[in-house]
């Protein structure tokens, strides 16, 4: 399976606010996500992932899922009606559920559609839509110059969730700092504040306060370190510092 965008995108200037740059990133990591599910047998979609009580099956079926859900908030940006990303978490539940137990010919169709249709809603949006405001699956504002971003981080989260050899060593350099940023907004209001010192790829320094200026403690590691930390999907071990006890991620 080769991810193909129905038509071939060509690198042109972009009208200002146009996220060109992370719809590329999208695409790239679509064909690393394609070539991961391609090795998958039926007995490998039906392993348990690293995501507690999920398959690969159910993993795969999400990112599905996730990209129809993007594709509503463009169709809101692009129409001015409200397209909410799911209709309810219930019902985003359930279609995962029932998704992950088809057979593998299925989930690998069902996700290339869908990433297809994810793709094509980028490629036809206006560039004055892309400053419309939406709001992201979690219900924060977001203008929609963020959408593209959102896929992007979902896709290389949960590839590393699929525990078929992408980890968070893989992620790409160029948007790991951007990353970093959307894991410290999601703990705004969740947890006392606290301070992060992160190595970058390029072996620069950054610094984030998580939830505010007035920082407890602080913790310090490698972007990948910090990254699977951050987002629950490792214990911390190997980073410095006194680590508190974060919220689960959503």
């Amino acid at each position: 399976m080769t991810y193909t965008p129905s038509t071939q995108h060509t690198s042109v200037p972009s009208p200002r606010g146009v996220p060109d740059r992370h719809i590329d990133a999208v695409r790239q990591a679509t064909d690393v996500l394609y070539e991961v599910v391609e090795e998958l047998d039926e007995s490998a979609v039906r392993g348990d992932s690293l995501l507690p009580g999920w398959s690969r099956g159910h993993v795969i079926t999400h990112l599905a899922r996730n990209a129809d859900a993007l594709v509503n908030l463009l169709t809101w940006a692009r129409t001015g009606v409200e397209h909410q990303a799911y209709t309810s978490r219930t019902d985003r539940d359930a279609d995962i559920e029932e998704g992950a137990h088809r057979l593998l010919q299925v989930i690998r169709a069902d996700l290339d559609s869908a990433c297809q249709r994810f793709d094509t809603a980028c490629r036809e949006l206006p560039a004055h839509a892309w400053r419309a405001e939406v709001s992201a699956p979690k219900g924060q504002p977001i203008p929609a110059a963020k959408v593209p971003l959102l896929r992007l981080r979902e896709i290389w989260i949960h590839l590393i969730d699929l525990d078929a050899g992408i980890g968070f060593d893989d992620l790409p350099a160029d948007f790991v700092r951007e990353f970093l940023d959307d894991a410290v907004e999601q703990f705004a209001g969740r947890v006392d504040p606290f301070a992060i010192e992160v190595t970058l790829p390029d072996g620069t320094q950054r610094g984030w306060t998580v939830n505010g200026p007035d920082s407890r403690g602080s913790v310090s590691g490698s972007a990948s370190a910090v990254l699977g930390w951050l987002t629950g999907r490792t214990d911390g071990s190997g980073l410095r510092g006194e680590l508190p006890e974060l919220p689960d991620w959503i």
